[in-house]
């Protein structure tokens, strides 16, 4: 995410054009999310998650070709073409809950975001070390991007993943329209997708925010990988803490994680600033992220599933190439403050509906 938001910055004819590539990453995603979803159910988990892989590599190879020959827009068609990958990817954590027992399945979501961890010490220094590998800045970080997604494919390829339930003629579930009118569904939705989209406006501006007030990109990479150690170095325990406490407890830390990244934020823009609010925003989001994704697993049956998961998917990708495209508008027009008052809305409409379901559940028990 950082490599394409300098890549747009460096080719972009505009300045605030510079996080087009990234709108156009998460924007593949919520355009391909449903079809991706069909894919799932027609060729299987693993066959998908290798044509996921397969899509990567083509992206990836388009992107260092384009970065090479300095074409913005060749970068930007990448980036969406990548969006099938991204929506592949983000179905890891329910390929994870059919592989462990029901009791398991908060610990299943958790492991799977843990293993972000190796991303978060890797991906910084590979970005690193890749800047200069070719003619063109970070063009190298494309080539080495490639040979992930090769040991991606190495690693499906061993997984034995379970068949999907497939709905029976005629008898296919309930429709989405009626899906999303359900409480449980309709919070699960709007916390993960404004979580994650609070995260991306902040995170995604960073590189370029911390630009502009005068730091290194170095500093940049060590604020987004303590960042991105924030995201998933939870992931340890979130599991277990959602079954001890309960999951909207835990899903309401995370709402004022992201308060507090906030209040860090608008303190101060020097390097420690920075790396505080970024390390609170990753650990609101996995809070938000993983809470959001237990609740969603009780809202839908097991012939929903696929369809269940791409509307999730589909909502969480809308809200990210929204904020992806406002993310670029705002830090070069408005900074890095306005920025962040700007995300005290969304964070509020998350904590409404938290409290609204929280309330809801409580009368119900009551009753």
């Amino acid at each position: 995410m950082a490599i394409n938001g300098l890549v747009g910055l460096a080719l972009a004819p505009r300045p605030w054009m510079a996080t087009l590539p990234i709108c156009a990453y998460v924007a593949g995603g919520a355009l391909m999310a449903r079809l991706v979803g069909r894919h799932q159910l027609r060729f299987g988990r693993q066959r998908a998650f290798q044509i996921g892989l397969g899509v990567a590599i083509a992206s990836c190879a388009l992107a260092l070709w384009s970065v090479l020959q300095q074409q913005f827009w060749g970068v930007v068609g990448a980036t969406l073409l990548a969006g099938y990958y991204n929506a592949n990817a983000a179905l890891y954590r329910f390929a994870a809950i059919e592989l462990v027992a029901p009791e398991r399945r908060e610990s299943a979501i958790s492991w799977v975001l843990a293993g972000g961890c190796l991303g978060a010490v890797l991906g910084p220094w590979l970005a690193g070390a890749s800047r200069d590998l070719l003619v063109a800045p970070f063009a190298g970080a494309y080539l080495l991007l490639i040979g992930v997604a090769l040991v991606g494919l190495v690693l499906i390829s061993l997984i034995d993943f379970p068949p999907l339930v497939r709905p029976a003629p005629g008898a296919g579930g309930r429709p989405a329209a009626e899906l999303l009118r359900q409480p449980v569904f309709a919070v699960a939705l709007v916390a993960s997708a404004l979580g994650y989209g609070v995260m991306n406006l902040l995170m995604a501006a960073t590189p370029i925010a911390m630009g502009q007030c005068g730091l290194a990109f170095a500093d940049a990479g060590t604020v987004l990988q303590w960042h991105v150690l924030g995201m998933f170095v939870p992931s340890f325990f979130t599991g277990p803490l959602i079954r001890r406490v309960g999951v909207l407890p835990v899903m309401a830390v995370g709402v004022l994680l992201n308060l507090g990244c906030v209040a860090f934020a608008l303190a101060g823009q020097d390097m420690t600033h920075f790396l505080g609010a970024l390390l609170m925003l990753g650990v609101g989001w996995n809070f938000l992220y993983i809470g959001g994704t237990t609740l969603f697993t009780q809202a839908y049956r097991p012939e929903e599933k696929t369809r269940a998961q791409g509307l999730l998917d589909t909502g969480i990708y809308a809200t990210m190439t929204l904020t992806s495209f406002s993310s670029g508008a705002l830090v070069t027009t408005g900074g890095w403050q306005w920025m962040n008052w700007a995300s005290l809305l969304p964070i509020a409409l998350c904590a409404m509906a938290l409290a609204w379901l929280a309330l809801r559940q409580r009368r119900l028990r009551a009753a």
